[in-house]
């Protein structure tokens, strides 16, 4: 026997609509799984043009390109054996720089990746992040140990620039012009952010305020408001140009590896660990969980031209695609339902993928029960469904006579 809630009775009546609505396994409707035909990591992904052409880069030298928007992934010829990080192409679908792993990993193309160059960058560290601001001549590209390098003839000659660290850097962005720009990276002790307003002559340290090491960052419309993002579901934002950095509340724990902001600084994309996928359209005061349909970790994400279609990439050979901004059929309702008829408290993310969060009741204790009434765990609000199946639940405070809120755990 088991033990009905005593308010249970009255959603008697939702629940063969909770059923038609949250099935106990959900599809990524919003986010559709591509055949990348390779099962090595992808590391980066950028479309430079249109939502139609683009690359894909990661392990063992893999290079690979659509021209129709991802129906088909062509691999092309490999240089390297090294695992290929970062690529960027500033101005067209043809000319396009990558980096990579292992000492002198830069190569080039200006023919659509029908052949690429290898340079010669001068250092022997891992280079994390590359990124032309305004032409395909003057770039710039980060690794490990602090590592800044500069290119102003298309990468014939790569010059090294003085960080001031010796922490990894991971992501390199310059928004408006190829003076101002940012480096962000760091440890397992502390947040590093570095700015430079003279095109790296100089390279200033930034307070970020966190102990987290950030893996990417962008200025989406100007040299004023930006996001990074890192280990541990790092968010943080500045308005000032990084004299300041805000705290964001991701509701996860899980590491965050990409961030992109398509047209303005209110709706964004954040990618990271077990297929991880956060969406916010009001600058970062609410970051909403999406399904991804996948636990491998993703590790870019790139929206070409507007807010709507967008790729990310991750370990495995995972490539996903979008056409409708993430929101599936299925989360579309759950997310509606959530934010205005669930009563007293919220769990979030909703829908979760390991654990939810009760915001303001992280201490109190909850009940969970399943669509038929059976209760299935008991938990702390700082960590409730951790061991849950894939399935629709209810959750109730436990001991109190209050409406239980209706959460799904995803595969």
């Amino acid at each position: 026997m088991y033990s009905m809630p005593k308010n249970f009775k009255s959603f008697n009546v939702l629940l063969p609509l909770a059923l038609l609505l949250f099935p106990p396994s959900l599809s990524a409707v919003g986010w559709v799984s591509q055949i990348s035909g390779t099962i090595n990591d992808l590391r980066a992904v950028h479309f430079p043009m249109d939502a139609q052409t683009g690359y894909a880069v990661g392990a063992n030298g893999t290079i690979l390109k659509t021209t129709n928007g991802g129906t088909n992934w062509v691999s092309q010829t490999p240089v390297t054996s090294n695992t290929l990080m970062s690529l960027y192409f500033p101005v067209d679908a043809l000319t396009g720089d990558v980096v990579g792993d292992m000492a002198d990993t830069i190569l080039k193309t200006t023919n659509g990746g029908t052949t690429w160059v290898s340079q010669t960058s001068g250092v022997t560290n891992f280079l994390q992040s590359v990124y032309f601001p305004v032409n395909a001549q003057t770039g710039y590209a980060v690794g490990n140990f602090g590592t800044i390098l500069a290119t102003t003839d298309g990468g014939t000659n790569w010059v090294k620039q003085t960080s001031g660290t010796f922490f990894n850097l991971y992501s390199v962005h310059f928004p408006m012009d190829a003076l101002t720009g940012y480096a962000v990276g760091g440890n397992s002790r502390t947040g590093t952010i570095l700015k430079t307003t003279n095109g790296g002559a100089s390279w200033d340290s930034l307070y970020s305020g966190t102990s987290s090491y950030l893996m990417s960052v962008q200025f989406p419309v100007d040299a004023q408001t930006g996001y990074t993002m890192g280990a541990n579901g790092t968010i943080l934002k500045t308005t000032d140009g990084g004299a300041s950095w805000v705290n964001q509340t991701s509701w996860t724990p899980n590491g965050l590896q990409s961030v992109h902001f398509p047209v303005d600084a209110l709706t964004g994309y954040a990618v990271g660990f077990s297929g991880t996928i956060l969406k916010t359209t009001d600058g970062g005061a609410n970051w909403v969980s999406q399904i991804s349909g996948t636990p491998n970790s993703l590790c870019s994400v790139h929206f070409p031209v507007d807010t709507l279609t967008g790729y990310a990439v991750g370990l495995n050979g995972t490539i996903l695609k979008t056409t409708n901004g993430g929101i599936g059929v299925e989360q579309q309702p759950i997310e509606r339902l959530v934010s205005e008829t669930v009563g007293q408290f919220k769990a979030l993310p909703n829908p979760f993928l390991l654990f939810a969060v009760i915001p303001g009741y992280e201490n109190e204790a909850f009940v969970a029960y399943d669509i038929a009434g059976r209760r299935v765990g008991s938990y702390k609000g700082n960590r409730v469904g951790w061991d849950l199946k894939p399935g629709v639940y209810f959750l109730k405070p436990a001991g109190k006579d209050a409406k239980p809120v209706r959460v799904v755990k995803v595969q």
